[in-house]
């Protein structure tokens, strides 16, 4: 007998075109409407959407219903997390994904009771080929949405197992119609033999039909939606006209029952496809400036923050894990589809802005904190450094360290380079009052210089170590300019001439025109990048370049000028309003194989796309994409002309990557990397690169790449299109990349060291007093009273160089341990040592034992719960 279970619902959008605070406003009612009927009514149910954080905001306003949230969870009738935000699942690290897990289980555990074990993701726009494996780390072995399927190319049918890249599946449940497939509004109330003829029996006949399926899931509800009163009532009234048997049901019950079917189809792969919803396949280039804040701020905390906090734990300087979790969920709020996606108005555009700023604040003074009172028990003077290695392996090479100092002559000792890399001046001042035993002193406080500098240095695995400087009469050594338009290390040889780029290898691949910066016009969204008609592709000019050289590093830097259309009007005219817009190329070679690149763009240009074009020579337009801890292949598929019958959306070939993506071609490879681009494409030869595309409209109608209504309800009735200038992120800006190439196969283990090695983090703290807000709290922040005894040297743990790391930080269980996930972000298993194994009890992202494990399977985790012995 074919059944469907309906399930009540609201979807709740922290933030959209209205802002959190408007949320909040709607949830007073909407979530209060909830609970009354619940506790009125026993037999029915309701879910918030999967989310602690919007339960977190509700009770800010109204303490006083935390005990009946508190009952109703308890007896199954309100559905809490697992997720702390609706998170996305393409544009954010791996890590981001657990966190925003083991937050919201181990917060609604605490504070409401069990959560919906659900991977419930109702309204993200697509998954990464590796989200089974991400959502089994915390015990979840099912996975619920609505965008990305294709029947007819990745599942025949709504229910099926979604495989990871790995060993790792989850039973998969698709709503094709969206979280409002069962919705219930006043109209259909009214007149339910209307709802159940045109809307919701066809509903389940499709869901039937594909797949030949007799247990059907309906989700009832859409956003900020309240609950239907007397929902039991009404089922009954449905279950009278209905040509199917319905009743009401909650997400974990339904997932039990597909947990035990039989004969599931299978798939493996992204779920990306916009065939029954838009998946916004170009959403991944807007906004850029909000995804690369995010970008930074995750690798602030993966590679600074949480591993010096495990410091901290180790020598007794103690700091609360409730400041990591704060860090985290502002983190996390900026990571929900919308909010990460950039498709918002600019008044919510500046809350995430502002959020980030207020994150980046936090973490500042975290390593503030930790870094001054080790500083502080050391008793250092103002020419030592406190040094940190954050990664638990040792370090040899070069680190960029901080200093204050009056004068500009000094070298390091035990370096054989001290190179100058960015300065800044302070005059004298005068007048200037110092606190002393008998009150306040005045004097002449001299100048003095802020300076990054790079040296060579050697540290302990995961610890620190104290290095010095002196003043000298010779000044720290600068960079030297030059006229060569040249640069060569053991690998490379990269020139410009005649306005392009030439590459040579080491083993004498040649490389010509190898890198370009196009551009062309924006017509399309905060959604959708959309071109205009017949617009082809500009490829920007470079004008000139020059050498800068100094002991640590060659940078052959190319400067160029474009004169382009002011915006789309003038596109679209014979005559144009020109806008110059200037462009600096930074191509940097020290003695490794990896190019480092960067490039500054002063924006002026309103509504268009940049993109970084690279000769890769391999016509097939194969790539090769990282994601979340794996690896995927891509490439790309023809378009058929009548796509509009078909897909919702152009399913145009862009590509989203984390971090990086390569290319081979005969016996060879090109991997670029980048930091906080994810958006890619593949064209004959060539690989682009998507530095942004910027507009100036939230939704808009009728683009050539996605026709009919506007994404974001601006044409829906009463609505109103809405502008976002923020959206056209004028001024200049920095985007950073390299390249490797290489002959061979592509190693995706040496991929992975690479990625990881490029974010390794420079860590350095100098206790001075030229200028106490360099570093903001130094002001507040006074010694302690008795002084603690710590090491002048620490190595709190060395790994072999073989693993790769990602994440080291204070554990959620126990207060004195740390937690250490390894990954293993290929296909290949990898062995784990009794020197890795011995280090502590293994378990999974929710820190539960899991038993022995003497490997990483291919493509996933190994997560380890070592105790801290305090140093005394």
């Amino acid at each position: 007998m074919v059944k469907g279970y309906i399930v009540q619902h609201t979807h709740w959008d922290r933030e959209w075109y209205f802002t959190a605070e408007d949320a909040k406003v709607l949830s007073d009612q909407v979530f209060t409407e909830a609970l009354n009927e619940l506790e009125k009514n026993p037999n029915v149910n309701f879910c918030l959407d999967g989310q602690s954080s919007i339960l977190d905001e509700y009770l800010e306003i109204n303490p006083q219903k935390l005990q009946v949230i508190k009952d109703l969870v308890a007896k199954g009738r309100l559905f809490v997390g697992p997720w702390y935000t609706q998170t996305d699942a393409l544009l954010v690290d791996s890590e981001s994904i657990l966190r925003n897990l083991i937050i919201g289980i181990n917060e609604t555990k605490e504070k409401y009771g069990n959560p919906m074990m659900v991977g419930y993701l109702p309204d993200t726009f697509g998954f990464n080929a590796n989200l089974p494996t991400l959502l089994n780390q915390v015990g979840i072995d099912n996975f619920m949405a609505w965008r990305g399927i294709n029947f007819d190319k990745q599942a025949f049918s709504p229910y099926f197992i979604w495989n990871g890249l790995g060993d790792q599946y989850v039973y998969a449940m698709y709503f094709p119609f969206g979280y409002m497939t069962g919705l219930m509004t006043l109209d259909a109330v009214n007149n339910i033999p209307n709802f159940v003829e045109n809307r919701l029996d066809p509903m389940l006949s499709f869901l039937m039909e594909h797949g030949d399926n007799e247990d059907l899931l309906l989700p009832s509800g859409i956003d900020q939606k309240s609950m239907v009163l007397d929902f039991d009532n009404i089922v009954e009234q449905i279950n009278e006209v209905s040509d199917y048997e319905n009743e009401i049901c909650d997400y974990p019950t339904y997932v039990e029952i597909i947990r035990n079917k039989k004969n599931l189809p299978n798939y493996e792969g992204e779920l990306r496809e916009p065939v029954y919803s838009r998946v916004h396949r170009s959403i991944s280039s807007v906004r850029t400036q909000m995804k690369q804040d995010n970008f930074q701020l995750e690798q602030i905390i993966l590679h600074r923050i949480e591993p010096l906090m495990v410091i901290s734990k180790k020598i007794g300087v103690e700091i609360s894990t409730g400041l990591l979790k704060r860090l985290w969920k502002k983190v996390l709020e900026n990571q929900a589809h919308d909010s990460i996606g950039g498709c918002v108005s600019d008044n919510v555009a500046e809350d995430i802005f502002h959020r980030s700023k207020e994150a980046y604040e936090l973490a500042e003074g975290l390593e503030n904190l930790i870094s001054k009172r080790i500083a502080d028990s050391l008793d250092l003077t103002h020419h030592q450094l406190l040094v940190f290695n954050t990664d638990p392996v040792p370090f040899k090479g070069e680190k960029i360290v901080h200093v204050v100092n009056r004068t500009k002559n000094i070298r390091f000792k035990n370096s054989k380079k001290s190179v100058l890399v960015s300065e800044k001046y302070y005059p004298e001042r005068h007048n200037v009052q110092r606190l002393v035993a008998t009150g306040f002193e005045y004097f002449t406080e001299p100048s003095y210089y802020e300076l990054d500098i790079c040296i060579d240095v050697e540290l302990p695995a995961f610890g620190y170590t104290i290095i010095e400087f002196e003043e000298c009469e010779e000044p720290l050594e600068t960079s030297v300019w030059s006229e060569e338009t040249r640069i060569s290390n053991d690998f490379y040889t990269i020139q410009y001439h005649a306005g392009t780029v030439e590459l040579v290898t080491k083993e004498g691949r040649t490389i010509k025109d190898f890198i370009r910066l196009v551009d062309m016009g924006n017509n399309g969204d905060t959604y959708d990048f959309s071109p205009l008609a017949e617009e082809k592709e500009l490829i920007l000019d470079f004008d000139k370049a020059h050498v800068e050289r100094d002991s640590s590093k060659q940078c052959l830097v190319i400067e160029g000028v474009a004169s382009l259309p002011n915006d789309l009007e003038s596109r679209c005219l014979e005559k144009q309003n020109i806008i110059e817009v200037a462009y600096i190329l930074r191509l940097t070679l020290n003695d490794e194989d990896v190019i480092e690149g960067k490039i500054t763009i002063d924006n002026q240009v309103l509504s268009h796309r940049m993109r970084l074009q690279f000769q890769v020579d391999d016509p097939t337009e194969i790539s090769i994409a990282q994601i979340q801890n794996g690896f995927v292949i891509n490439q790309p598929e023809v378009i058929p002309s009548d796509w509009v019958e078909k897909y919702v959306e152009m399913p145009a070939n862009l590509e989203i990557f984390d971090k990086s993506v390569s290319v081979e071609f005969e016996g060879s490879y090109v991997t670029v990397f980048a930091d906080g681009l994810r958006e890619y494409e593949r064209v004959s030869d060539k690989l682009f690169l998507t530095l942004f595309a910027t507009t100036g409209e939230l939704g808009k109608p009728n683009l050539s790449w996605r026709p009919g209504r506007a994404s974001g309800d601006t044409t829906n009735e009463g609505h109103v299109m809405m502008p976002t200038p923020l959206a056209q992120e004028l001024g200049e800006h920095q985007y950073s990349f390299a390249i490797q190439v290489g002959k061979g196969r592509l190693d995706q283990f040496k991929v992975a060291k690479t990625t990881q090695k490029r974010l390794s983090q420079s860590v350095s703290y100098q206790k001075q007093s030229l200028n106490l807000f360099i570093n903001r709290l130094d002001n507040k922040i006074w010694p302690l009273q008795h002084s603690k005894r710590v090491p002048t040297e620490l190595s709190l743990l060395e790994l072999p160089k073989d693993v790769i790391v990602s994440a080291i930080y204070p554990a959620y269980s126990e207060e004195n341990s740390y937690v250490i996930r390894l990954a293993n972000p290929t296909k290949e298993t990898v062995e784990l040592t009794d020197r890795v194994t011995l280090k502590g009890k293994i378990v999974n992202a929710l820190e539960e034992d899991v038993g022995q494990v003497n490997n990483i399977k291919p493509f996933d985790y190994v997560s380890l719960l070592i105790p801290i012995n305090k140093y005394s």
